[in-house]
């Protein structure tokens, strides 16, 4: 072999060995566990970093884009960041939109791939926080005021409007025979003042409440709990 296909070959091989080298290291750098979380349709990125130990010199890059849309958009308030989370909500504001986002790692002047999530529709996947709940005790009935969480969305038009008329939501009301152990559901409605009659005197009790959309057929947690007794 004549020195000049020696070189070649050396080079050749250096390459290829560089490229073997490069593409685990940029696997193991990709982020893993990609996806939204959103309360309160307040919509957050969240991701793990790769398989790679965790380094505190490791940035991470985000991108999002509305469904159905080719071109990704850079966030710029997330672009070479270390936490591993990155608020959304200004850019995924139209709840009825289906969006996606994407991450990806640098180290040490490698770059990892993106790593994309699932679609993600706020109006669908948002969890609400439960209601405020007031409980008086009247001549041997309970009194439950409910207040919904003040959680507001930007329709199509851009404006603000109550997440309350945009679900339909019903409330329902439990309480708690703290002597017997036992539940019951007292109410299942959209009205905010409920009544509880017919209770057994010289008992405590304990009222809890929740918010149903019927059209998702969801649920949010239940509030704290309130407990009386009853004279």
């Amino acid at each position: 072999m004549t020195p000049k296909h020696s070189f070649l070959g050396f080079l050749i091989s250096f390459f290829l060995m560089g490229v073997a080298e490069t593409h685990p290291a940029q696997e193991s750098l990709k982020p893993q566990r990609v996806h939204f979380q959103s309360r309160n349709f307040h919509n957050t990125l969240h991701w793990q970093p790769g398989r790679a130990r965790a380094s505190n010199s490791s940035v991470y890059f985000v991108q999002y884009k509305l469904y159905g849309q080719g071109q990704w958009k850079n966030k710029e308030d997330c672009w070479g960041i270390q936490e591993f989370f990155c608020d959304l909500t200004n850019e995924t504001s139209d709840v009825q939109e289906a969006y996606y986002g994407r991450v990806k790692t640098a180290l040490a002047g490698i770059h990892s791939g993106w790593t994309t999530t699932q679609r993600f529709t706020p109006w669908w996947e948002t969890k609400i926080d439960p209601p405020v709940m007031n409980v008086t005790q009247v001549n041997g009935s309970l009194f439950v005021i409910l207040h919904a969480p003040n959680i507001q969305y930007r329709n199509q038009k851009g404006n603000n409007v109550s997440m309350e008329n945009y679900y339909e939501l019903v409330y329902r009301v439990f309480i708690i025979n703290n002597s017997l152990k036992k539940e019951q559901k007292v109410y299942e409605g959209a009205h905010r003042n409920v009544e509880i009659e017919a209770l057994t005197p010289h008992t405590g009790y304990c009222v809890v409440a929740e918010i149903y959309r019927p059209m998702l057929d969801r649920r949010s947690q239940r509030s704290e709990e309130r407990c009386v007794e009853i004279p």
